[in-house]
């Protein structure tokens, strides 16, 4: 085992700085538990894709020198992964043996156990976020006993968004399915209007849509469609791919929007969802068939989408509410638009996940991605969490939100018993930060 007697640096915006004094690297499980055991306070480190101090504590400890685990499950559906493992590497594992998840994120950059911890999702209007996948959970507690949860532990649903309050995971069992294509396209052009009124319609018209804008003018800047295929083989099959994302047919759909796309056109060249940027570093559009982690991302796993210059925030409405919080932020579309880098609005399956954005609700996620200014944002996010308030908005665990004060707990039906769960799992109080300390556990 390693240990850096230096602070661990800044997270990948470069928005923090964490003030731990020590950085462990432990090379086994069995050093983890000592490290763990040992520390008045420690949190664990994952890839630093946090954009506030949830991961931060007097003590860090880092999961990239484990041993690396994917392992398989043929009869029971299930992979069972080390939990710094990233979901690009884990699908590059799974693929190979015909084996797939359910979703990714926009990134694949991300470890499986943070993305997990902080209920961080992909997009789709029957598609649960990532956390949703879990069926069995491995974590190291404060006194250093490792400790397995499955499906048959009743604390299971509330251990799954645990924002590291209740451990370090080193493994984490998801469901799988077997291996399946997906096409994508991108249309330009969508009046606003006509988003708003038929958004149900919209995100319907495939596996996974996802507006792109900058809040400004009368049209959605762009719309991802990401659509899985039918089986098949050779260019018939591609063919037949590319003609039903290119007129959003598939079975089962058979919306207006499926057709008409309401105005929105199918763009002619590979796009970027920021204007003007070089659209390499995106996964493939146009209708062309590939390999689910090819294309459920946005971004390709052998390119850094950008290099941290940016900050990032999102909220969570319950769907039904979701046009009139689009309208409530257009309306501040002067204030947001000059700080923003780009919006994007997606939809998420409801969970029973205690601490999960979508616990108990179809959820319209609202994704800013700013400009690295980060007096301007904070100065911006009470005035525009203000705007989403009468809509519960739940912000990510894991973004820039209106920090001060900012208790949650009205938010979470089940934060009560979340909180009782923390005190079983950690009663020295090992894993609590100043961030759990505002937000979850007063």
């Amino acid at each position: 085992m390693t240990t850096d007697e230096t602070t661990p640096g800044r997270n990948w915006a470069k928005n923090h700085t964490y003030r731990a004094a020590v950085l462990h690297r432990p090379t086994s499980v069995a050093e983890l538990q000592e490290v763990v055991a040992a520390a008045p306070r420690i949190r664990a480190l994952g890839s630093r894709h946090c954009f506030n101090d949830i991961a931060d504590s007097d003590a860090l400890v880092s999961l990239e020198a484990l041993p690396d685990v994917v392992e398989v499950d043929d009869a029971a559906g299930t992979v069972r992964v080390s939990g710094g493992t990233r979901y690009g590497t884990l699908a590059g594992r799974l693929h190979p043996l015909g084996w797939a998840v359910h979703n990714l994120a926009s990134l694949p950059h991300i470890s499986v156990a943070g993305a997990v911890a902080t209920a961080t999702h992909g997009s789709g209007d029957r598609s649960g976020n990532l956390a949703s996948a879990v069926r069995g959970l491995e974590l190291v507690r404060s006194d250093g006993e490792l400790v397995t949860l499955t499906a048959d532990d009743a604390d299971l649903a509330g251990a799954v968004v645990h924002l590291g309050a209740l451990g370090v995971v080193t493994a984490v069992t998801l469901e799988i399915e077997p291996t399946y294509d997906v096409a994508q396209e991108v249309r330009t052009g969508l009046p606003w209007e006509a988003a708003l009124e038929h958004l149900d319609e919209i995100t319907a018209s495939a596996d996974s849509v996802s507006l792109f804008t900058d809040w400004r003018g009368d049209a959605v800047g762009q719309v991802w469609r990401k659509m899985r295929v039918p089986a098949g083989t050779g260019d018939e099959a591609a063919g037949g791919a590319a003609q039903a994302v290119g007129t959003g047919g598939r079975a089962g759909v058979g919306t207006a929007a499926d057709v008409r796309h309401f105005g929105a056109l199918a763009a002619e060249a590979e796009m970027h969802p920021l204007a003007g940027v070089d659209p390499r570093s995106t996964t493939a559009q146009r209708g062309v068939p590939g390999p689910w982690h090819e294309r459920l991302p946005h971004f390709r796993m052998e390119f850094t989408p950008s290099h941290g210059d940016e900050l990032q925030s999102e909220y969570l409405v319950p769907r039904e509410h979701a046009p009139a919080a689009l309208r409530a932020v257009r309306a501040m579309g002067d204030r947001v638009a000059p700080l923003l880098l780009v919006s994007e609005v997606r939809t998420i399956a409801a969970d029973d996940l205690w601490l999960s954005t979508a616990y108990g609700r179809e959820s319209v996620g609202i994704h800013f991605t700013w400009k690295s200014l980060e007096p301007e944002v904070v100065a911006l996010l009470p005035a525009l969490e203000d705007a989403l308030a009468p809509f519960a908005a739940r912000p990510h665990w894991g973004k820039v939100f209106a920090d001060r004060d900012r208790a949650l707990a009205g938010l979470y039906p089940r934060m009560g018993d979340f909180r009782a769960l923390v005190e079983r799992m950690d009663p020295r109080g090992a894993f609590r930060n100043d961030y759990l300390e505002r937000h979850v556990l007063t």
